[in-house]
Protein backbone atom coordinates (compact mmCIF):
# COMPACT_ATOMS: atom_id res chain seq x y z
CA UNK A 1 0.00 0.00 0.00
CA UNK A 2 1.48 3.38 -1.30
CA UNK A 3 -0.04 6.48 0.66
CA UNK A 4 0.86 10.08 -1.66
CA UNK A 5 0.46 13.50 0.60
CA UNK A 6 -1.10 16.40 -1.33
CA UNK A 7 -1.36 19.77 0.16
CA UNK A 8 -0.93 23.47 -1.45
CA UNK A 9 0.42 26.72 -0.28
CA UNK A 10 1.05 30.46 -0.83
CA UNK A 11 3.35 33.26 1.35
CA UNK A 12 2.95 30.33 4.05
CA UNK A 13 6.00 32.31 5.75
CA UNK A 14 4.64 35.94 5.39
CA UNK A 15 1.67 34.35 6.67
CA UNK A 16 3.42 32.12 10.21
CA UNK A 17 1.38 29.35 8.44
CA UNK A 18 2.74 25.72 9.81
CA UNK A 19 3.02 24.40 6.68
CA UNK A 20 6.34 22.68 7.23
CA UNK A 21 5.61 21.30 10.34
CA UNK A 22 2.24 19.81 8.68
CA UNK A 23 4.52 18.55 6.04
CA UNK A 24 6.56 16.83 8.26
CA UNK A 25 4.08 15.44 10.21
CA UNK A 26 2.75 12.78 7.52
CA UNK A 27 6.28 12.36 6.09
CA UNK A 28 7.15 8.65 8.29
CA UNK A 29 4.13 7.02 6.41
CA UNK A 30 4.28 9.00 2.91
CA UNK A 31 5.75 7.65 0.15
CA UNK A 32 5.76 11.33 -1.48
CA UNK A 33 4.06 14.09 -1.06
CA UNK A 34 2.53 16.69 -3.68
CA UNK A 35 2.79 20.46 -3.36
CA UNK A 36 1.15 23.12 -4.86
CA UNK A 37 3.11 26.54 -4.42
CA UNK A 38 1.84 29.21 -5.33
CA UNK A 39 3.97 31.88 -6.50
CA UNK A 40 4.83 33.89 -3.37
CA UNK A 41 6.41 36.64 -2.09
CA UNK A 42 8.66 35.35 0.71
CA UNK A 43 10.65 32.02 0.32
CA UNK A 44 7.93 29.61 0.85
CA UNK A 45 9.16 27.40 -2.17
CA UNK A 46 12.56 26.94 -0.62
CA UNK A 47 10.74 26.16 2.46
CA UNK A 48 8.74 23.79 0.91
CA UNK A 49 11.88 21.87 -1.05
CA UNK A 50 13.80 21.61 1.89
CA UNK A 51 11.76 19.33 3.69
CA UNK A 52 12.73 16.08 1.82
CA UNK A 53 14.04 16.36 -1.51
CA UNK A 54 13.26 12.80 -2.42
CA UNK A 55 10.07 12.75 -1.16
CA UNK A 56 8.70 16.52 -2.07
CA UNK A 57 6.79 16.99 -5.54
CA UNK A 58 6.39 20.55 -6.37
CA UNK A 59 3.77 22.21 -9.29
CA UNK A 60 4.41 25.74 -9.14
CA UNK A 61 1.17 27.29 -9.57
CA UNK A 62 0.04 31.41 -10.01
CA UNK A 63 -3.25 31.79 -8.05
CA UNK A 64 -6.03 34.33 -9.85
CA UNK A 65 -6.45 36.96 -7.09
CA UNK A 66 -9.60 38.08 -8.83
CA UNK A 67 -11.44 34.49 -8.05
CA UNK A 68 -13.34 36.17 -4.95
CA UNK A 69 -16.19 33.40 -4.87
CA UNK A 70 -16.42 31.32 -1.89
CA UNK A 71 -12.91 30.34 -1.76
CA UNK A 72 -12.77 28.39 -5.43
CA UNK A 73 -9.28 29.10 -5.56
CA UNK A 74 -8.67 26.88 -2.52
CA UNK A 75 -10.15 23.70 -4.02
CA UNK A 76 -8.51 24.39 -7.61
CA UNK A 77 -5.19 24.37 -5.82
CA UNK A 78 -6.15 21.50 -3.83
CA UNK A 79 -7.32 19.79 -6.61
CA UNK A 80 -3.98 20.60 -9.02
CA UNK A 81 -2.00 18.39 -6.13
CA UNK A 82 -4.27 15.62 -5.61
CA UNK A 83 -4.07 15.18 -9.99
CA UNK A 84 -0.43 14.62 -9.37
CA UNK A 85 -0.10 11.69 -6.52
CA UNK A 86 0.52 8.45 -7.65
CA UNK A 87 -0.39 6.84 -4.00
CA UNK A 88 -3.26 4.06 -3.57
CA UNK A 89 -4.57 6.97 -0.83
CA UNK A 90 -4.21 10.57 -0.35
CA UNK A 91 -3.76 12.08 3.20
CA UNK A 92 -4.82 16.06 3.17
CA UNK A 93 -3.94 18.99 5.00
CA UNK A 94 -4.15 22.21 4.67
CA UNK A 95 -1.31 24.48 5.67
CA UNK A 96 -2.13 24.59 9.41
CA UNK A 97 -3.02 20.98 10.16
CA UNK A 98 -0.77 19.02 12.02
CA UNK A 99 -0.89 14.94 12.39
CA UNK A 100 0.39 13.80 16.28
CA UNK A 101 3.33 11.08 15.49
CA UNK A 102 1.02 8.89 18.19
CA UNK A 103 -1.86 8.44 15.72
CA UNK A 104 0.10 7.88 12.67
CA UNK A 105 0.22 3.74 12.94
CA UNK A 106 -3.30 3.68 13.98
CA UNK A 107 -4.03 5.80 10.32
CA UNK A 108 -1.92 3.35 8.36
CA UNK A 109 -3.67 0.78 10.42
CA UNK A 110 -7.17 1.96 9.18
CA UNK A 111 -6.09 2.66 5.47
CA UNK A 112 -4.92 -0.79 5.00
CA UNK A 113 -8.21 -2.50 6.62
CA UNK A 114 -10.22 0.18 4.24
CA UNK A 115 -7.79 -0.49 0.77
CA UNK A 116 -10.01 -2.95 -0.66
CA UNK A 117 -13.13 -2.02 0.56
CA UNK A 118 -15.08 -0.55 -2.51
CA UNK A 119 -18.26 0.72 -0.41
CA UNK A 120 -15.25 2.95 1.35
CA UNK A 121 -14.34 6.22 0.02
CA UNK A 122 -12.28 7.88 2.53
CA UNK A 123 -11.64 8.09 6.22
CA UNK A 124 -12.68 10.87 8.74
CA UNK A 125 -10.74 12.81 11.34
CA UNK A 126 -11.44 14.41 14.33
CA UNK A 127 -10.48 17.86 15.12
CA UNK A 128 -8.78 19.91 17.74
CA UNK A 129 -9.38 23.93 16.63
CA UNK A 130 -6.81 26.00 18.83
CA UNK A 131 -8.22 29.45 19.30
CA UNK A 132 -6.07 32.58 20.88
CA UNK A 133 -3.28 30.15 21.43
CA UNK A 134 -1.88 26.60 21.65
CA UNK A 135 -3.51 26.33 25.26
CA UNK A 136 -7.23 26.75 24.45
CA UNK A 137 -9.65 24.75 21.77
CA UNK A 138 -12.99 25.52 20.24
CA UNK A 139 -15.63 23.06 20.61
CA UNK A 140 -18.60 25.39 19.96
CA UNK A 141 -21.07 25.45 17.31
CA UNK A 142 -19.70 27.81 15.27
CA UNK A 143 -18.54 28.90 11.72
CA UNK A 144 -14.62 27.00 11.59
CA UNK A 145 -15.22 24.63 14.13
CA UNK A 146 -16.26 21.41 12.43
CA UNK A 147 -15.59 18.42 15.24
CA UNK A 148 -15.19 16.28 12.06
CA UNK A 149 -13.69 16.08 8.46
CA UNK A 150 -12.13 13.72 5.77
CA UNK A 151 -8.94 14.04 5.32
CA UNK A 152 -7.53 10.27 3.96
CA UNK A 153 -8.80 9.50 0.31
CA UNK A 154 -8.50 6.75 -2.12
CA UNK A 155 -7.02 8.05 -5.20
CA UNK A 156 -9.97 8.17 -7.59
CA UNK A 157 -9.80 11.05 -9.93
CA UNK A 158 -13.98 10.97 -9.52
CA UNK A 159 -13.08 12.52 -6.35
CA UNK A 160 -12.71 16.67 -6.06
CA UNK A 161 -12.20 19.03 -3.80
CA UNK A 162 -15.90 20.90 -2.31
CA UNK A 163 -16.20 24.65 -2.67
CA UNK A 164 -13.83 26.02 -0.08
CA UNK A 165 -11.60 23.08 -0.03
CA UNK A 166 -12.95 22.18 3.49
CA UNK A 167 -13.96 18.79 2.19
CA UNK A 168 -14.50 16.40 -0.90
CA UNK A 169 -17.37 15.20 -3.45
CA UNK A 170 -17.23 12.21 -5.73
CA UNK A 171 -18.28 13.52 -9.25
CA UNK A 172 -19.55 11.13 -11.91
CA UNK A 173 -17.74 11.64 -15.47
CA UNK A 174 -18.79 14.89 -16.79
CA UNK A 175 -21.44 15.62 -13.74
CA UNK A 176 -19.28 19.32 -13.11
CA UNK A 177 -20.54 20.14 -16.59
CA UNK A 178 -24.08 19.05 -16.85
CA UNK A 179 -25.03 19.98 -12.49
CA UNK A 180 -25.71 16.56 -11.73
CA UNK A 181 -25.48 17.10 -7.51
CA UNK A 182 -22.12 15.48 -6.35
CA UNK A 183 -22.08 12.38 -4.05
CA UNK A 184 -21.02 12.85 -0.43
CA UNK A 185 -17.55 10.27 0.10
CA UNK A 186 -18.50 7.06 2.21
CA UNK A 187 -16.12 7.25 4.96
CA UNK A 188 -14.98 5.41 8.49
CA UNK A 189 -13.52 6.91 11.58
CA UNK A 190 -9.22 7.31 10.82
CA UNK A 191 -9.63 7.11 14.62
CA UNK A 192 -7.00 9.72 14.66
CA UNK A 193 -7.03 13.50 15.26
CA UNK A 194 -6.24 16.55 13.18
CA UNK A 195 -4.64 19.23 15.05
CA UNK A 196 -5.85 22.47 13.56
CA UNK A 197 -3.68 25.95 14.52
CA UNK A 198 -5.85 27.97 12.28
CA UNK A 199 -6.01 31.03 15.18
CA UNK A 200 -2.86 31.01 17.27
CA UNK A 201 -0.93 33.77 15.90
CA UNK A 202 -0.40 37.13 17.43
CA UNK A 203 -3.36 40.02 17.10
CA UNK A 204 -1.21 41.57 15.00
CA UNK A 205 -0.35 39.05 12.63
CA UNK A 206 -3.93 37.57 12.86
CA UNK A 207 -5.14 40.23 11.56
CA UNK A 208 -2.68 40.51 8.61
CA UNK A 209 -3.78 36.92 7.73
CA UNK A 210 -7.23 37.50 8.11
CA UNK A 211 -7.00 40.46 5.58
CA UNK A 212 -5.85 38.61 2.64
CA UNK A 213 -7.53 35.03 3.83
CA UNK A 214 -11.50 36.99 3.29
CA UNK A 215 -10.03 38.36 -0.55
CA UNK A 216 -11.01 34.94 -1.27
CA UNK A 217 -14.39 35.55 -0.04
CA UNK A 218 -14.90 39.26 -0.67
CA UNK A 219 -14.57 42.79 -2.33
CA UNK A 220 -12.11 44.97 -0.91
CA UNK A 221 -15.27 47.18 0.30
CA UNK A 222 -16.97 44.22 2.60
CA UNK A 223 -12.96 43.83 3.57
CA UNK A 224 -12.97 47.72 4.63
CA UNK A 225 -16.70 47.26 6.58
CA UNK A 226 -15.98 44.72 8.09
CA UNK A 227 -12.32 44.95 9.64
CA UNK A 228 -12.25 48.27 9.13
CA UNK A 229 -9.04 50.55 10.62
CA UNK A 230 -8.47 48.36 13.36
CA UNK A 231 -4.38 47.48 14.24
CA UNK A 232 -5.26 43.74 15.80
CA UNK A 233 -7.41 40.88 15.30
CA UNK A 234 -10.19 40.88 18.16
CA UNK A 235 -10.19 37.45 20.09
CA UNK A 236 -12.98 37.91 22.22
CA UNK A 237 -14.67 34.81 21.52
CA UNK A 238 -18.41 34.87 21.45
CA UNK A 239 -18.38 30.66 22.59
CA UNK A 240 -16.90 29.22 25.17
CA UNK A 241 -13.44 27.75 24.55
CA UNK A 242 -12.18 24.73 26.64
CA UNK A 243 -8.35 24.45 28.13
CA UNK A 244 -6.35 21.93 25.86
CA UNK A 245 -4.79 19.69 28.24
CA UNK A 246 -3.55 16.74 25.60
CA UNK A 247 0.19 17.03 24.03
CA UNK A 248 1.40 18.67 20.83
CA UNK A 249 3.11 16.94 18.00
CA UNK A 250 6.46 17.19 18.66
CA UNK A 251 7.01 18.44 15.16
CA UNK A 252 5.45 21.72 16.95
CA UNK A 253 7.39 21.75 19.89
CA UNK A 254 9.82 24.70 18.64
CA UNK A 255 7.02 26.80 16.81
CA UNK A 256 5.05 26.64 20.03
CA UNK A 257 7.91 27.65 22.61
CA UNK A 258 8.50 30.61 20.50
CA UNK A 259 5.23 32.00 19.86
CA UNK A 260 3.19 31.04 22.28
CA UNK A 261 1.55 34.57 22.97
CA UNK A 262 -0.30 35.48 26.58
CA UNK A 263 -4.04 34.96 25.52
CA UNK A 264 -6.25 35.97 28.45
CA UNK A 265 -9.45 33.91 28.10
CA UNK A 266 -12.11 34.99 30.70
CA UNK A 267 -15.22 32.97 30.30
CA UNK A 268 -17.64 34.77 32.22
CA UNK A 269 -16.98 38.02 29.44
CA UNK A 270 -18.49 35.26 26.75
CA UNK A 271 -22.10 35.93 25.17
CA UNK A 272 -23.42 33.44 22.78
CA UNK A 273 -26.86 33.62 21.06
CA UNK A 274 -29.38 31.40 23.06
CA UNK A 275 -29.98 29.34 19.74
CA UNK A 276 -26.43 27.96 19.80
CA UNK A 277 -26.02 27.95 23.62
CA UNK A 278 -29.65 25.14 23.30
CA UNK A 279 -27.63 23.38 20.61
CA UNK A 280 -23.98 23.46 22.69
CA UNK A 281 -26.70 22.29 25.55
CA UNK A 282 -27.68 19.14 23.56
CA UNK A 283 -23.95 18.51 22.30
CA UNK A 284 -22.20 18.10 25.65
CA UNK A 285 -25.17 16.06 27.20
CA UNK A 286 -25.67 13.45 24.08
CA UNK A 287 -22.85 13.62 21.60
CA UNK A 288 -24.79 14.75 18.68
CA UNK A 289 -24.49 17.30 16.55
CA UNK A 290 -28.32 17.89 14.78
CA UNK A 291 -28.60 20.40 11.66
CA UNK A 292 -24.58 20.50 11.49
CA UNK A 293 -23.58 20.65 7.82
CA UNK A 294 -21.74 17.40 6.95
CA UNK A 295 -19.51 16.65 4.08
CA UNK A 296 -19.62 12.77 4.27
CA UNK A 297 -21.76 9.80 4.81
CA UNK A 298 -20.30 7.60 7.82
CA UNK A 299 -20.57 4.10 7.33
CA UNK A 300 -20.63 1.69 10.55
Amino acid sequence: MKISGFTFIRNGISLKYPFVESIQSILPICDEIVVAVGKSEDKTREYVRGIHPEKIKIIDTVWDDNLRIGGGILAQQTDLAFEAITGDWGFYLQGDEVVHEKDLETIVDSAEKNLKNEKVDGLLFNYFHFYGNYNYIAKSRTRGTYPFEVRLIKNNKMIRSFKDAQGFRKYDPGSQSNNMKPERLKVKKAKAHIFHYGKVRGPKDELERARIFHRLWHDDQWIDKTLGKTEEFNYSPDYPLELFTGTHPEVMRRRIAERNWDFRYDPLKVTMPIGRRIMNMVEHSTGLRPFSFRNYTLLR
